[in-house]
């Protein structure tokens, strides 16, 4: 959790239906399907499994609500989380909850997700919420604004020409947007050369406004990619 910044915030590994339905019920505010920013994992390439274990991270598609001072975002994206996060070692079967609060710190539930049983139970207990009256998913007590931009670390993959001045180019363009350097991995000669990073929290227009300019460096041999990274770690 980053002091002064996140109020109430919940990490899951699930899907933007849910994640409206998780937003409404954390924070008592209407959250349509249409609000939810979401991508899924077809952008994630092998190599870039391969880089971020040096760097230490592990790969998980997350739905993310997080209430802000100014408002909310609602989110589901894949990212990159570090093994001190409390959602890197779920895996197979299994899903699970981190609840983020300053009255709590971190709270985290996890249990198993996938199967005809644990799908029928969780269906059932919905239909048996809604007939009963005692779902408060429909009711909402506040209006809170849902924000588009979100503040993120985020890895960055680049393949360049193996030539002098590459990093610092790179580096200086980032620099400029005020945005600043974690980790780079550096692999490969002639045309295999990549540059490999990960990026301080930050504003997520203002980082890919500076990918936007380095993707016009000559020395850039095809088109940038970058994974949201989750910096926090709870040991």
């Amino acid at each position: 959790m980053t002091p002064g910044r996140l109020s109430d915030t919940f990490f899951a590994l699930a899907d933007p239906t849910r994640r409206a339905i998780l937003a409404r019920l954390a924070f008592h505010t209407p959250v349509t399907l249409d609000q939810v920013d979401f991508e899924g994992i077809e952008s994630v390439q092998p190599d870039d499994l391969a880089y971020a274990k040096e760097l230490g991270l592990s790969l998980k598609l997350l739905g993310v609500a997080e209430r802000l001072p100014e408002g909310i975002t609602v989110r589901v994206f894949p990212c990159f989380l570090y093994p001190g996060h409390p959602l890197s070692p779920i895996g197979g079967p299994f899903n699970a909850v981190t609840v983020e609060s300053p009255e709590i710190t971190e709270v985290t539930m996890s249990g198993p997700g996938a199967g005809g049983l644990q799908t029928a139970a969780a269906v059932l207990g919905d239909l048996v919420s809604i007939v009963s009256g005692e779902s408060p998913v429909h009711s909402a007590e506040r209006d809170l604004p849902v924000l588009s931009d979100m503040v993120s670390s985020f890895y960055l993959h680049l393949e360049v020409a193996d030539e002098p001045g590459v990093l610092a180019e790179v580096a200086k363009l980032l620099s400029d947007s005020g945005i600043s350097v974690k980790s780079v991995v550096q692999r490969g000669i002639s045309a295999d050369a990549r540059l490999v990073m990960v990026v301080h929290e930050c504003s997520e227009e203002l980082f890919k406004s500076a990918v936007g300019r380095i993707a016009q460096l000559e020395a850039l041999r095809s088109k940038p990619r970058f994974i949201r990274v989750i910096e926090e770690e709870f040991v």
